[in-house]
Parts: C-alpha cells; structure tokens; sequence
C-alpha cells in the first residue's frame, strides 16, 4: 500500500488500545515462559520469594531494554530510510560503552561519587552515548539540513573511534575491566543484576517518555521512508521530523545502553519481523517492534541461563554474544537481499 495511503487513514483509539493489548499480551506470554528459567539453568515455577523476586526483576529490566532498542530501530529505519540501520549505527551503543568504562577509573569515580551516587556509571554511559549523538548530528548537518547517507558514514567513523579508544585503554589497564567481566562485557553488553533500584526507574521513565513522543510522531513517520518531496507534499515537515526522531530514539537508545552496554541486533531483527507481521504502519510496526524487542531479548537472556546450566558452558554468556550469534547471518540475508533487488 502507498505510504501517503497509510498516512491520512485515520486511526480511532480504539484500533491504537488494540494494537497495544495484542503487543503487550505477546511479550507477557514470552516474559511468563522466562520467568520460568532460573539462573544456573533449571525450569520451573519457583518455590521461594527471593528467587521468585530476582528472576522478576531480571525478566523486567531485559524486557525493558529489549523494547528500546526495538522501538528505536524501527524508528532509525524510518527516518535513514535504511532496512540495515539500528540503534548502534549513530555511535550511541559505543559511546556509552566508553563513559561506562572511563567511569570505573578511580579519578572519574571519585570525582562523580558526591554529585550522582550510585546512578555514576549509567550518568557517565547516558551522557556518553548523547555526546556521540550531537558529535554525529553536528557533523551530518548542512543548512540545517540532515543528510541521511552522511549521517550513517559519520555513524561509522564515530563508533569505530569509540571502539579503538576502549581498546587502546583496556590495552593499557586490563585491571579496570577484571571486575566487570573482562572487556566482552563492555563490547557485547549483558543484562545487569546488580543495578540500584533508582537506575532502573531512571532508564524506564526516560524510555517512556521518549516512547509516548515517538507514538504520537508514528503518523508522521510513515511519510519519512517515502522521501522527502513526497513527505513535503503531504504537508510534513520532513527536516524537523528527522532531528526530533532521531534525537528522542537516540535517548531511548541511551536510557538502554546505560543500563546494559551495546546489546547488538535487537533493533535490527525485531522491526522487520514486525513489518512482515503488520505491515508498514508506523502506528502499528512501533509497538509491535517495542513488544518484539522486549521478547526476544527475554528470550535470548533465558537461553543464556539455560546454557548456563548446561556442561559445555559452565559459565552464563553475556546475552549480546547470543544476539550477535543470531543477529549476524539475519544482517547478512538483508544484505544479499537488498543486493539482489538491486540487480533486478
């Protein structure tokens, strides 16, 4: 269906509660199953509280973060009118990554210890990921203007400065990631037990506010991967919907990141399974995408656990080394996809 069609269909509230009661009863159905898994890889309702109470929170702030980073994708793939873009590819996953990681340096911990407390390190990876941001925009803007190609090339670079920092660091000083799962923690990311609990009502207040700015932009966003002449026919005012977009998904991007680190491919995956589930539609892919993204990074922190329990592993993965298993041939079948529409 032309998207200009999609876009002056009116849609009721009623349809809009719809498509938000079937997204949140397909994460619930997947969280219930989760919940199920316990950390060292057995299955089962649990018989104690304590145990009950951490796999809840586990489940929770992996639903969290997972619906983020969905709901980001599918904006960045809107907007860049790019099927490969995702919520990394503007230097936000490894931006926070590096402030997350100079945070645990004695001088930078000392330093923010009386200001922020313990929310430091998500201060420190939330203020990282949002200097990349603006070091991206600023470099990708003319008159003004965004340009979508240069913003992924400036993307690119950024993330792979960010990446050769941290390495020539951890180079340096092993001894500041031994406590912190090594450097595979920094570079793939992991769900995080040991978080306060105002560093979680921080990240999920941030991301819903951002979340309830992208939902009442989705209409508008449906004209963002037609192109821009036609956007500005239909009277959408293509220049500032991009930098709002992009900048509220950026800090969606950021609010996950810094609880988590640079968890790769959910905001790649999880919109185009939902645009071949509901088609299109911003107002329909954007909480499908969300609902998608806080299943399948539930699902793939549960697998971890099982494997966990399993003789092979002995240890429990970082769930971004599972996604990144998973997310890497989907990538490249895009890829070669696009690459045969192009031939043709």
């Amino acid at each position: 269906m032309p998207i200009s069609v999609i876009t002056l269909r009116r849609w009721s509230p009623a349809r809009l509660l719809l498509a938000l009661a079937v997204s949140v009863a397909v994460w619930a159905i997947v969280a219930v199953g989760c919940f199920c898994v316990g950390s060292t890889g057995e299955v089962g309702w649990p018989a104690n509280h304590d145990v009950a109470s951490f796999r809840v929170d586990v489940v929770l702030l992996s639903s969290l973060i997972g619906a983020c980073l969905g709901a980001a994708g599918a904006v960045y793939q809107a907007v860049l009118r790019n099927p490969l873009a995702d919520p990394s590819l503007l230097g936000v996953s490894s931006g926070a990554m590096l402030c997350a990681y100079v945070w645990r340096f004695p001088f930078a911990a000392i330093g923010a210890a009386s200001v922020i407390g313990a929310m430091g390190q998500q201060a420190f990876a939330f203020a990282g990921a949002m200097g990349a941001v603006a070091v991206v925009l600023l470099l990708s803007t003319r008159w003004g203007r965004l340009n979508p190609v240069t913003l992924i090339l400036v993307g690119v670079i950024v993330n792979a400065i960010n990446g050769s920092i941290f390495l020539l660091l951890n180079a340096r000083f092993p001894e500041v990631t031994a406590g912190a799962g090594g450097a595979l923690g920094f570079l793939v990311g992991g769900i995080q037990t040991n978080l306060a609990t105002q560093q979680k009502w921080a990240g999920a207040i941030v991301a819903a506010g951002g979340w309830i700015v992208l939902m009442y932009l989705a209409g508008q966003l449906n004209t963002a991967s037609a192109g821009d002449a036609e956007a500005q026919a239909l009277g959408v005012r293509i220049h500032r919907l991009r930098w709002i977009a992009l900048i509220v998904a950026s800090i969606i991007t950021a609010a996950a990141v810094s609880l988590s680190g640079p968890i790769g491919f959910i905001g790649l995956v999880c919109p185009h399974i939902a645009r071949l589930i509901v088609g299109a539609d911003q107002r329909r892919l954007l909480p499908c995408a969300t609902a998608l993204g806080a299943a399948l990074l539930c699902a793939a922190d549960a697998v971890t656990r099982l494997l966990a329990g399993q003789r092979f592993a002995n240890t429990q993965l970082p769930v971004g080394v599972l996604t990144a298993l998973l997310g890497g041939p989907f990538f490249l079948m895009l890829l070669w996809r696009q690459r045969r529409s192009f031939e043709g």
